[in-house]
């Protein structure tokens, strides 16, 4: 007979039963994501036969993460100005510890992919817990399996970036959130940290993640935990919300302390408000168009990603939604997860959201997708009217058409995953190693596509879009001839700053007079990922620099120069921009009359050009103006309202037109206006002085 099990043998046969439950339970997600990983990275690795990242962007992050092991944080290169040109505080932080332990060079993607593609599980399970409440358990499984199929989050994984690690982070806070106003149980004091906790990552990860954090402050502020704190007999536990503020502002405090400006480098760069060309209303409603009725609907850039066609399925998701959250009475956890899809709308303040595959989109789609599992489910119960028992098999069937319709297009994606990281490895990086073995320790390096450069060039570097270099941010964003004044001025005072070589796409920087002798480049053909064909390494000339201050009209004394696309010159003499627009900007190199060469920035485009000079009285005052005009034109020319002179401009290269200033029409601050009576005309300069 045999012996009666004892309770420790029979609560180790529980254990283990539970153990075998749960890990059943995660297998196939465990087993889908770790399938997906492997065909991302067996496809870049096939490609290049090493990790390569997809975006140039990914190793500006590798190289913050750099500076953190070395110890010079936010410092892009050691002994360089801090900077903030990384999309994420935290992405760097969380790859630093793998950079200090010895993943270098490439093999620092093996962290980044890992922690992407385990956030990617994460965030499938998040969207899961998210949507079972409102649709249903058959619902929320496709849910999950949408988050899988959906190949703008493979991308982003396969990409080394922060997107899916921030899209899993704040799904997971809007969850807890969710649980903290649906039960009070769920509102401890341990609960509080986790959220506050989260909401000071959320925005670490990436700005937009202040969002999340205020979204979570709000919950707590409605639902707050009773008598948990009292003061005076008050109970003040709602108090707690204003920590949620704190943690949605924690970027920009670190970025006073750091910089002493609230916003990043590359916020300064890419956002529409600063940006001189813009009306922000109109453009950031031009972008929300675009957003709405081109990529939700799978069209031209999103074409890869999504179904065409599928915008409105997308929107009647989120009504889906909230018919399930007032069903369900689940109506917070249903405007939060609108919440988390409708800030997908907040890169349209940036001027374009089209770079990188839509990177800064796709964070938000997990909001999108839970929308279509409710609309899966509000199909099950019009099913339901008609047979009961169909509910749950047309929930699934539904939830897994939208999962397919996703699916049929990974085979793309991640075809371009590895033809895009082949891009980067046969461009950026290995203009990165030719660097470090053909130029000079002492080189600076001039790029506009700053990470692999930087990062395996082992070269200083000048970043002329202001990422990495936060001094240039705003001359990038004001144009070529801007930057080439800018430039001048470097050079005046501070040579040493100025790259000593360019590594660019000419076409991009726009600047042909300082690229000189070419010495290297690269030209990839097949990658649309990349900023250009060819990136070409060259020698910087600086010789010309200046050549277009003083004007080849002789004067013997000058009173006051506007020098117009010179950011600094146009601020002292309070020009007026009068509509110009992006792109409306040359830097030209000519001659004068004497056969010199001259070279000069100016304003494409103008039909008038009003400013601030000083005109004294006394001396024979005389203006001239180099402009250049494509058809035969005339300049108006008005001090202080008054009409003072008519000239003539010719058809043809630039010129220099002088008119006399009348004694009574001078001032110190006098306000000139040169109106084009006939076709638009190129400004670059205006002075005033003495035959």
């Amino acid at each position: 007979m045999s012996a009666a099990p004892t309770a420790s043998a029979t609560g180790g046969r529980l254990l283990t039963g539970a153990r075998l439950r749960s890990a059943a339970r995660w297998a196939p997600l465990v087993l889908a994501t770790g399938l997906l990983a492997g065909r991302a990275v067996g496809g870049v690795l096939a490609r290049l036969g090493h990790p390569g990242a997809a975006l140039d962007d990914a190793y500006i992050h590798f190289q913050y993460a750099r500076a953190f092991a070395e110890g010079h944080p936010f410092r892009f290169q050691a002994g360089e100005p801090i900077s903030t040109g990384a999309t994420s505080f935290l992405w760097p932080i969380l790859l630093a510890p793998f950079y200090a332990l010895g993943f270098r060079g490439e093999a620092i993607l093996w962290p980044a992919w890992i922690l992407s593609f385990v956030a990617l599980g994460g965030l499938a399970h998040e969207a899961f817990a998210l949507a079972k409440p409102l649709a249903g358990r058959a619902a929320a499984i496709g849910a999950g399996a949408m988050v899988l199929a959906f190949g703008g989050f493979a991308w982003g994984a396969a990409s080394g970036m922060e997107v899916v690690p921030f899209a899993w982070l704040i799904a997971s806070a809007t969850r807890r959130a969710c649980e903290w106003a649906e039960g009070a149980e769920s509102r401890t004091r341990a609960r509080l940290f986790l959220l506050v906790g989260l909401a000071a990552l959320c925005p670490l990860m990436r700005p937009e993640g202040a969002i999340t954090s205020l979204a979570l402050g709000a919950v707590v502020f409605a639902f707050p935990r009773r008598g948990a704190h009292v003061m005076k007999g008050r109970d003040v536990s709602r108090a707690e919300a204003l920590a949620f503020v704190a943690a949605a502002l924690l970027p920009q405090l670190f970025l006073v302390a750091l910089t002493g400006h609230a916003t990043s480098s590359t916020a300064q760069v890419k956002l529409l408000p600063g940006n001189p060309y813009y009306v922000l209303p109109d453009a950031a409603l031009a972008n929300a168009r675009l957003l709405t009725g081109t990529i939700l609907d799978g069209q031209v850039w999103s074409a890869e990603f999504l179904p065409k066609g599928g915008a409105p399925l997308a929107f009647l998701g989120l009504g889906a939604m909230a018919w399930c959250g007032v069903r369900a009475k689940r109506g917070v956890r249903a405007a939060l997860v609108v919440l988390l899809a409708l800030s997908m709308f907040v890169p349209c303040l940036y001027v374009t959201f089209l770079w990188n595959r839509l990177r800064y989109l796709w964070p938000f789609a997990t909001g999108w997708l839970v929308g279509l599992a409710c609309l899966a489910d509000r199909a099950a119960f019009l099913a339901s009217l008609v047979d009961r028992r169909a509910r749950g098999p047309t929930a699934a069937l539904v939830a897994g058409a939208f999962a397919g319709m996703l699916a049929v297009r990974l085979d793309w994606v991640l075809e371009d995953v590895a033809q895009s990281s082949s891009g980067i490895a046969r461009q950026q990086v290995a203009l990165g190693h030719w660097a470090k073995e053909n130029l000079p320790h002492d080189a600076r390096i001039g790029v506009n596509d700053t990470g692999a450069i930087a990062y395996f060039g082992d070269r200083k570097t000048f970043d002329v879009v202001g990422l990495t270099t936060p001094t240039e941010g705003r001359h990038w964003v004001a144009g070529a001839a801007s930057r080439l004044e800018h430039y001048e001025r470097l050079h005046a005072t501070r040579p040493d700053a100025l790259p000593t070589h360019f590594i660019v796409y000419p076409e991009w920087m726009a600047l042909e007079p300082v690229l000189g002798r070419a010495l290297h480049e690269a030209t990839v053909t097949d990658a649309t990922i990349l900023g250009g064909q060819t990136m070409r390494a060259s020698e910087a000339r600086w010789d010309h620099l200046g050549t277009g201050e003083r004007p080849w009209t002789k004067l013997s004394a000058l009173h006051d120069t506007i020098d117009v696309a010179d950011l600094e010159s146009e601020a002292a003499h309070r020009y007026e921009l009068a509509g110009a627009r992006e792109g409306e900007q040359v830097a030209h190199e000519g001659n004068a009359p004497d056969g010199a060469v001259v070279l000069d920035g100016g304003r494409t485009h103008r039909s008038r050009d009003t400013f601030v000079a000083n005109l004294p009285r006394g001396a024979d005052l005389v203006g001239i103006a180099r402009v250049e005009s494509a058809a035969p034109t005339a300049l108006r020319v008005s001090v202080a309202g008054k009409e003072i002179a008519r000239v003539e401009v010719p058809e043809g290269p630039w010129n220099e037109v002088s008119f006399g200033v009348p004694e009574d029409a001078r001032g110190e601050h006098s306000v000139v206006e040169v109106i084009a009576d006939g076709a638009a005309f190129t400004s670059f300069h205006y002075w005033f002085g003495s035959r």
